[in-house]
């Protein structure tokens, strides 16, 4: 099977639905480049280059470079879904989704709601998260759980290339909204990638590592730092079961349920400040359907409750790192080496 970058993954993926389905429109700020100016065309293909090369085959009519207006962004799509079309919006940073929350969650994530089950909204809100990329607190955040909150929206948070394209070919697919989120770091990660278009359903996690000691929940990044933790923890006699949720809405609990029942310990690592994160709302629901299972309290390793900082020193502090997650692991089996 080919090698392919996540970056490359994400671009066949749209390219795939795009020449299968002629109602599929890519639309956002520099998605092409060069739109009204005297600039190079097909300069960019985004901030990062995921969609360059799209506007050569596709054309200006399908791929379609905006005015720097993320609400107008947010809203044309939602307009372009209910009118038949089926568009994948590109907003750049997550953070910028601060200025299109209505049109997000009090419009497009209602539609369905509202109208009584006729209306379908299907449309793709492709956003890159995370920190790392060393670009300050405005452009490193990680609002998963804002949105995870919000019925009516579907939330992807794919961490390897495969997954990727599997995962989009998905969302550009299904009949309601859905929030794609790809992080910054994983845009050069490679993996294998068939050539030919298939889609991964949601709500169904990845476990990628099997153990019987310590179940690990990794979101996204984190899920690829979990397999170096549970690579690592082997060769000290741990076994540590990872899982990868790939969606947070729909969550496959089951899935998460089935391994603490094996394992009897949980650690959760989410990439958000610790006040209602994902590992908050991971540990809640565990610990209300799950709690005869567990032989010793949940653990959760997230970032502090402050903004990303700009130092490149601090931010490699503030997230979670192999150390940190090595360490919760450890000291939770150590904890059950007392209990037998």
């Amino acid at each position: 099977m080919p090698q392919k970058s996540y970056r490359q993954a994400l671009n066949e993926a749209i390219r795939h639905e795009m020449r299968r389905d002629d109602t599929v429109i890519l639309l956002g700020e520099d998605v092409a480049g060069g739109a009204g100016c005297e600039g190079e065309d097909d300069a960019y293909g985004g901030v990062l280059g995921v969609t360059k090369g799209l506007v050569g085959e596709f054309g200006r009519a399908r791929v379609i470079d905006t005015p720097i207006s993320e609400s107008a962004i947010m809203g044309a799509a939602a307009g372009a879904a209910l009118a038949g079309l089926r568009p994948i919006a590109d907003l750049m940073f997550v953070d910028f989704l601060g200025v299109c929350f209505d049109q997000i969650f009090n419009q497009a994530a209602k539609f369905r709601y509202m109208f009584g089950g006729k209306i379908r909204t299907p449309m793709v809100m492709r956003a890159m998260i995370g920190g790392g990329f060393r670009a300050g607190g405005q452009h490193s955040q990680t609002l998963h759980p804002m949105f995870t909150m919000v019925p009516g929206l579907k939330v992807v948070m794919p961490s390897t290339p495969y997954d990727a394209k599997g995962l989009l070919i998905q969302a550009i697919r299904d009949n309601d909204p859905v929030i794609f989120l790809e992080h910054k770091m994983l845009y050069d990660s490679s993996g294998e990638v068939p050539d030919e278009a298939y889609a991964i359903p949601f709500g169904e996690a990845a476990i990628t590592r099997d153990g019987t000691d310590v179940t690990l929940v990794g979101f996204s990044l984190m899920a690829t730092r979990c397999n170096e933790v549970a690579d690592l923890l082997a060769k000290e006699g741990l076994s540590v079961e990872v899982i990868d949720p790939r969606t947070t809405s729909p969550l496959d609990l089951d899935t998460i349920l089935e391994s603490v029942e094996k394992t009897g310990r949980l650690v959760i690592v989410d990439e958000s400040p610790p006040r209602c994160s994902l590992a908050a709302d991971v540990a809640a629901q565990v610990a209300d359907e799950g709690f005869d299972f567990l032989t010793a309290p949940i653990r959760t390793v997230t970032c502090p409750h402050t903004p990303s900082p700009f130092s490149p020193t601090l931010e490699d502090l503030y997230m979670p790192s192999i150390d940190r997650i090595a360490a919760a692991v450890r000291k939770l089996a150590k904890g059950k080496a007392r209990a037998a």
